[in-house]
């Protein structure tokens, strides 16, 4: 039975709302996976915004849907569901009686807080000065929570006051991914995979997430945030835990994320006198991307005088029983060749080759392929189809998610909204979590610049600074670059 809810976006006239949250929304109604009374609140800061607010709607969401999504019949009746409201987020007069008025005191109650951190705590507040917080009701914080831990803390601690813990539901669009989810049941369902799922079988493992998009407006906060902030700290540290946490208890919110803080907690520290053999942080220069010269970071910035990092690169390690030397490789970046996140799992060699002397032999990995293709591929060695001698080749196992699930479309904003409503906290961050990501993160943030570790040029249009290519090569290892 679907769960009834009336459904409030803070924030709705932004980009998040217009590109991510209503396709989703509209591509669960159109699945029927939102019960039949569901209602969509939409806060503007202008009456002229509300009274034009459908009409934008209309107009942009084809633009953010796939080509054959958009359907007149099915739009005709989403639309019913959208309620656009006059609300100012900083005045608890303006609007928050007429929103109360309108809730069903019958249905839960989510928030979702699709504006600037900085806001939530206000926003959280006015929510209860005027009683619309009830014990069912849930809210929804985007990222980034913070700039370190104790900002961190002071964002959750603010939002605290008004909502338990079980009722804040911290969002990394990266968990909705269909191969994200795929990859707990491919590890905790196969029995090939359980047994050699640790550093016995495995010799390392690459996680990146590479972009080729410079600044896109969002010069501000990225030139305070950089790549570390924006990236490892919350979707690179999560895609971590996922692949290196034990088997929960159970399958349930509580016991995935006590798993997961296990892995943050077992990451070993980063300090000054190595964080310069573990870490390489760059900034792209002027180059060719996509057949065109495009700028660099600071000519994009328009600040000659920055050092914040638009790609960063770590050598990662967790000390317990299972992972104890093996490095875990992480890896993100603006400007580069192409725009992919993915999973490599790099397995050992075997132990004897009785096939050397027919060419070289590539162990085995696993390539889990989160964008912009949902692929999971082993790769394995073969004989060579159609060749009358003993020739070697690399063969994959491919599970395409694309092609077996083509009438449905993948939407990672989709299916957390589905478990917000469903109240299933599974694919959803636990504060302890934010806590120790942080945690780990600011020594290394705070060791370059005790160590004054300026950020290594890289092209636009390339993989990054040399001295990420380095950073394996020295271990014997080298970057996958998405290719499978």
């Amino acid at each position: 039975m679907l769960n009834s809810c009336d459904l409030v976006i803070f924030g709705a006239t932004g980009d998040l709302a217009i590109r991510k949250l209503l396709p989703a929304l509209y591509r669960a109604f159109e699945e029927q996976s939102l019960a039949e009374d569901v209602r969509i609140f939409l806060t503007c800061r202008t009456d002229k915004q509300v009274e034009n607010y459908i009409q934008k709607v209309e107009d942009t969401l084809p633009k953010f849907l796939n080509q054959d999504e958009f359907k007149a019949p099915t739009w005709s009746q989403f639309k019913l569901r959208l309620r656009p409201v006059l609300i100012d987020i900083q005045e608890s007069e303006i609007g928050w009686l007429d929103l109360k008025d309108q809730l069903d005191e019958s249905k839960d109650r989510i928030f979702y807080m699709s504006v600037a951190p900085s806001l939530y705590g206000v926003c959280c507040e006015n929510l209860s000065k005027n009683n619309l917080i009830n014990d069912s009701s849930r809210v929804v914080l985007e990222k980034p929570i913070g700039y370190d831990k104790n900002s961190a803390n002071g964002v959750n601690t603010q939002v605290g006051r008004f909502f338990k813990e079980s009722q804040i539901f911290r969002i990394d669009h990266y968990l909705g991914k269909e191969t994200v989810q795929n990859l707990l049941i491919l590890r905790f369902t196969n029995l090939l995979f359980e047994n050699m799922w640790d550093r016995q079988s495995i010799d390392h493992i690459q996680i990146s997430i590479s972009e080729t998009v410079g600044l896109e407006g969002r010069a501000g906060f990225y030139d305070d945030a950089g790549a570390m902030r924006d990236m490892v700290q919350n979707h690179l540290l999560q895609l971590l835990c996922l692949v290196a946490m034990e088997p929960p208890n159970q399958l349930n919110g509580d016991s995935i994320r006590t798993e997961k803080i296990k892995v943050l907690e077992a990451l070993k520290p980063i300090t000054k006198d190595n964080i310069r053999s573990h870490t390489v942080r760059g900034q792209y220069v002027t180059g060719e991307a996509n057949g065109e010269l495009v700028p660099g970071y600071l000519e994009e910035l328009g600040n000659p005088k920055s050092f914040c990092e638009t790609f960063v690169a770590i050598k990662a390690e967790i000390e317990n029983w299972r992972w104890a030397g093996t490095p875990i490789y992480l890896r993100t970046g603006k400007r580069l060749k192409s725009r992919y996140a993915e999973i490599i799992v790099q397995f050992k060699p075997v132990s004897h080759s009785i096939y050397s002397a027919f060419g070289s032999q590539s162990p085995n990995r696993l390539a889990i392929r989160l964008q912009p293709d949902e692929t999971i591929q082993l790769i394995l060695t073969s004989k060579k189809l159609n060749s009358t001698q003993m020739e070697l080749r690399e063969a994959a196992l491919d599970l395409n998610l694309n092609d077996k699930s083509h009438r449905i479309h993948s939407d990672a904003y989709k299916r957390l909204l589905i478990d917000v409503i469903a109240n299933d906290p599974s694919l959803f961050i636990h504060r302890e979590e934010i806590d120790h990501a942080w945690a780990w993160v600011d020594p290394i943030i705070e060791g370059w610049k005790e160590i004054d570790y300026q950020p290594e040029l890289y092209r636009a249009g390339s993989w990054g600074p040399d001295a990420s290519e380095e950073l394996l090569k020295k271990d014997g290892r080298q970057w996958f670059n998405g290719v499978c």
